[in-house]
């Protein structure tokens, strides 16, 4: 592609390179349009007798075509792409799930001159038809061979903006705390987490209620798995302010491992994640801290609709809400 300002009849097939308005200001033609004779003869009305084009050469590739195929290029599992249009293409969620983003084919890709991808965070919960990335070329034409390097990274990859699902899963809730605190805990932190997992599409089928004690946290967690529960989220009086504290000796107790604690956000710091190995798939249990009363508190926005969408959350997750 080289840049030229031509004779208005040699512009035809030419690609328009900046907005042109009529003698009212009004936008006539807009930037990128391959001109037509019909264009010519408005410009010529309005005695226009030169205008600036691009002029594509063999071997480029026209933005929108360029757009279209580096979004088939990248787009993962449970993603879709909108038309191209005016050199860029959206990325839309096909239903409420978790993005996934490899950062490093991503990276790569935008190294390519002209081509870019802007993506939301990886893990970012998203809604159904969301956008979720946006492409945009930058030149009104891209090298084939520039265009066909950023294709082969990505489909070596796999998927560079993928979508994992959240699935309906069957959660149970351990609300830790003395007696006297009891009503307290019941009014304010499990309506916080009732409404969290109601809104992500799961479903609380227990609830059970101990006192601070290592071995009644470790019975209610069996009894919880036993009743069917798939992922178990632990709250209480006191948020959790050690590994060692009760609430993570009684996962242990119940067979499980601390995968990491302390989360790097403020509020929500005193996160735990655990899990306990078994029959089946390992079960999730997110140890919550007493933000979890608050509607921003990031809790909501990583581990836990990364863990009903199936994917086990470990400390690499947890570091990236930082």
């Amino acid at each position: 592609m080289y840049l030229a300002t031509l004779p208005i009849d040699a512009a035809i097939g030419h690609i328009l390179r900046h907005n042109l308005a009529d003698h009212a200001g009004h936008k006539l033609l807009s930037k990128g349009r391959r001109l037509t004779a019909d264009n010519v003869a408005q410009l010529r009305a309005l005695g226009i007798e030169t205008v600036r084009v691009a002029v594509l050469e063999p071997g480029d590739v026209h933005e929108d075509e360029a757009a279209r195929r580096l979004a088939e290029a990248v787009c993962g599992p449970g993603v879709i792409a909108t038309p191209a249009v005016h050199s860029r293409v959206n990325l839309l969620a096909e239903a409420d799930g978790v993005v996934e983003v490899d950062a490093e084919a991503l990276l790569a890709i935008n190294d390519v001159d002209g081509l870019t991808i802007a993506t939301l965070a990886n893990h970012t919960l998203v809604r159904a038809r969301q956008r979720v990335a946006t492409i945009k070329i930058i030149p009104f034409a891209v090298r084939e061979e520039e265009l066909a390097r950023a294709e082969q990274t990505a489909r070596a990859r796999g998927s560079v903006v993928g979508l994992r699902p959240l699935r309906p899963t069957p959660v149970g809730v351990l609300l830790v705390s003395s007696p006297a605190a009891r009503g307290r805990v019941e009014r304010g932190v499990y309506p916080a987490i009732e409404a969290r997992v109601t809104a992500l599409g799961s479903t609380i089928v227990a609830t059970r209620f101990v006192p601070p004690d290592e071995r009644a946290v470790a019975a209610a967690i069996e009894d919880l798995r036993s009743v069917g529960a798939r992922l178990l989220i632990v709250a209480g009086e006191t948020s959790i302010m050690d590994r060692d504290d009760v609430t993570p000796q009684g996962i242990r107790a119940a067979g499980g491992h601390i995968e990491h604690y302390g989360a790097p956000v403020e509020p929500g710091n005193l996160l735990l994640l655990a899990y306990l190995d078994g029959p089946g798939d390992p079960l999730p249990v997110l140890g919550v801290p007493g933000g979890v009363r608050l509607p921003d508190l990031h809790l909501g926005g990583l581990p836990l609709p990364l863990a009903l969408a199936g994917e086990r959350v470990t400390r690499p997750e947890t570091l990236e809400l930082a």
